[in-house]
């Protein structure tokens, strides 16, 4: 057992101990984080920017002393006194390991940027912002009526418009005058039109007629990605998208690491709430300068998150989420305003949070509902969004049930040993020749297959860096449907598998999918603990899918949905394969895409909605996995590739998966004698 300190990387997840007095940057490089640096560790480009984390990561099983990194040096105070750094941001190059630590690499500090999925789908949505354009014509003021410009401006709107008893913040009274007098008592208003708790509001003022327009994001907060669609609000246009990685991440990848963590850390909670609104405001400010629009002019916000996203986005500890009965602070739906929430956006913006449905299905299982209608549909459908914290809905019009699964990082890259998030160069599509078993791959940026000749010119650019959420799915499935990973899940030898590719590694088999040391490049690989953590993700997944049924008394559903980001680009048939869903006809299993974004946009978009899914939330009936014994059952059985019990009949119509099992207790010849004990 080394005594050297341990040192996590997130969001990789990539782990080691170092000698005390190892640069950050060294230790990056030595692990294969991707960690940028164009100077060559000289504290000039700042390229290698990193976030320490301090306190208690149960996740780790690490504490960070405030002494685990070296003091800040010179180079960084110079570059600090000519350029500026983030808050608790350290030069990587700079910073020596002292102690066990815990260092995130921020989205701008790595190479390999990510491709945030979570894009617009295209969808009809009824237009109905709640925020609108008035051009008005105002009584100058008389001697003979003393009343203010203000209240001239509520009666134009009322005479002129039917806007009774519109309401100004402080900031309109600050320009109103002067943009009376230069509009020639003629400007363009935007008014919020109000709803069931706030009267019409004002929210900006332009002299004489605006032809410009007002605009509104719709926001996906992940525990993984924060997703943002800038819209306008006049043509209900998708302006730009944008999306940056939840810094969060360093305090742990999934949901009850971050509980964990503001349990254990004094302000933990608060330090959290800080995190992931500068990195709000950090997307706000990529997805205005893409759209090439004033971010003042955002008037208008709606926010999907899960229920721990949603209490500590708005600064509530999420202690009570963490044990039984999982109580919210709030679940109704949510009006505030920017500045409550420390938002760089229009100083009076409005803020819509869709309601919760329950301890652990949140606002994004709401906008999945209201993008989805699982209760407007005649046969019985099942939509699954996928994710860190997958939420689960099954119903029809007759009725829907909701439930979350905690499925883990693995669908994303994390935790594999050569698992990436989605960006150029990561492997996302794969097949194995059932012959020579050796897999062929599609990586991200190109259409090519690696054996293409073709590929390497394309690639050179990025080159293959690692694999992502949905090419570790499928060359998991591939494995198992070429024999070289059996039901149980545990990689062959190259003797009971056939393949060349396949090297003992330890106690255990892997499997080598490219090897790109001879340039440079890294050494990808499959190891049998990447197997048992993709099985661990499905199996949760799917035993919320199968408790459900049993709930709604079924053992079979007419169509399935695979939704979110990552949903998207999961291959129906390879997710069968795994047993992430349940036995359905391939025709039958659809992607919708980041629904959790289109609900949100249809928050946005249509203020009637908001009412709608209300309404909807209220009579969807919710199942907390956490008390469910039937739960654990489903999920041992699920462990198995497929499943150790589901038949799966129309999978098995398709494909042919083998029955041999590996564990022969050290035998080679490929039989299925179990392993003695001593």
């Amino acid at each position: 057992m080394s005594n050297d300190p341990l040192v996590v990387f997130t969001p990789s997840g990539k782990r080691g101990h170092f000698a005390k007095g190892t640069p950050v940057l060294t230790a990056a490089r030595q692990l294969g984080v991707d960690l940028d640096s164009v100077c060559g560790g000289r504290g000039i480009c700042s390229k290698c920017q990193v976030s320490p984390g301090y306190g208690q990561f149960s996740k780790h099983g690490v504490t960070v002393a405030q002494d685990a990194l070296s003091e800040w040096n010179s180079v960084e105070q110079r570059y600090q006194d000519k350029r500026g750094l983030i808050e608790g941001r350290r030069l990587g190059c700079q910073a020596q390991i002292m102690g066990d630590v815990v260092i995130d690499v921020p989205a701008e500090s790595q190479v390999h940027k990510q491709v945030v999925r979570k894009r617009a789908e295209a969808r009809d949505i009824v237009l109905n912002p709640p925020t609108k354009l008035f051009y008005v014509e105002v009584l100058e003021p008389d001697m003979h009526d003393p009343s203010g410009d203000l209240e001239r401006l509520c009666d134009a709107l009322r005479d002129q418009w039917e806007l009774e008893n519109v309401k100004a913040d402080l900031q309109i009274l600050q320009t109103l005058q002067p943009a009376l007098r230069k509009g020639a008592w003629k400007v363009t208003v935007a008014v919020h039109l109000g709803d069931d708790e706030n009267p019409p509001r004002i929210m900006h003022l332009w002299p004489g007629f605006y032809e410009g327009s007002l605009y509104g994001v719709a926001v996906d907060l992940g525990s993984t990605t924060i997703a943002a669609h800038l819209c306008d609000l006049q043509t209900g246009e998708v302006v730009a998208s944008s999306g940056v990685m939840n810094p969060q991440i360093r305090f742990g990848e999934d949901l009850m690491s971050r509980v964990s963590y503001s349990m254990m850390n004094e302000g933990g909670a608060a330090e959290m709430t800080r995190a992931v609104r500068a990195g709000m405001n950090t997307m706000f400010d990529e997805i205005s300068a893409e759209g090439g629009i004033d971010k003042g002019l955002i008037v208008d916000a709606v926010f999907v998150c899960n229920p721990v996203m949603h209490h500590l986005f708005l600064g509530i500890d999420p202690f009570e989420l963490g044990q039984a009965p999982f109580a919210l602070a709030t679940s109704n739906a949510l009006r505030l305003r920017a500045m409550d929430l420390d938002l760089n956006i229009h100083p009076s913006a409005r803020v819509y949070l869709l309601p919760c449905i329950a301890g652990h299905v949140g606002a994004d299982a709401a906008a999945v509902a209201l993008s989805e209608a699982p209760d407007k549909s005649d046969d019985l459908v099942l939509v699954v969004d996928v994710g860190t914290n997958a939420e689960i809905l099954l119903g029809n019009r007759d009725k829907v049930l909701a439930c979350s699964s905690p499925t883990g990082p693995a669908f994303e890259g994390a935790q594999i040993s050569s698992g990436q998030r989605a960006a150029p160069g990561a492997i996302e599509r794969v097949e194995i020749d059932p012959v020579t078993k050796i897999a062929r791959f599609k990586v991200i940026g190109s259409d090519l297959w690696s054996d293409d000749p073709a590929f390497e010119a394309e690639i050179g650019a990025s080159g293959v860096t690692g694999i992502c959420g949905s090419g570790i799915i499928e060359m998991v499935a591939e494995m198992r449907v070429h024999g070289i990973v059996d039901a149980p899940g545990l990689i062959g030898t190259a003797e009971q598998t056939g393949s060349a590719n396949v090297f003992a590694d330890g106690r255990t088999n892997s499997y080598l999918v490219y090897d790109g040391t001879a340039d440079g490049g890294p050494r990808i690989t499959v190891t049998n603990r990447d197997i048992r953590e993709i099985q661990m993700a499905k199996a949760a997944l799917y035993s919320g899918a199968r408790l459900l049924m049993d709930k709604f008394g079924v053992d079979k559903v007419d169509r399935v949905v695979l939704a979110g980001a990552f949903g998207a680009h999961i291959s129906p048939k390879h997710a069968m394969i795994l047993g992430m869903i349940p036995d359905a006809p391939l025709d039958k299993v659809t992607s919708a895409g980041n629904a959790a974004g289109t609900g949100a946009r249809i928050a946005l978009l249509n203020t009637s909605s908001r009412a709608e899914i209300e309404e909807t939330v209220r009579n969807i009936h919710k199942i907390e996995t956490a008390i469910e014994p039937r739960f654990q059952e489903h999920f041992v059985n699920a462990s198995a590739i497929p499943n150790a019990v589901e038949p799966f009949p129309i999978l098995n119509s398709i494909v042919t998966l083998p029955t041999e099992t590996f564990n022969t207790g050290g035998d080679s010849s490929g039989g299925t004698r179990r392993r003695r004990r001593r």
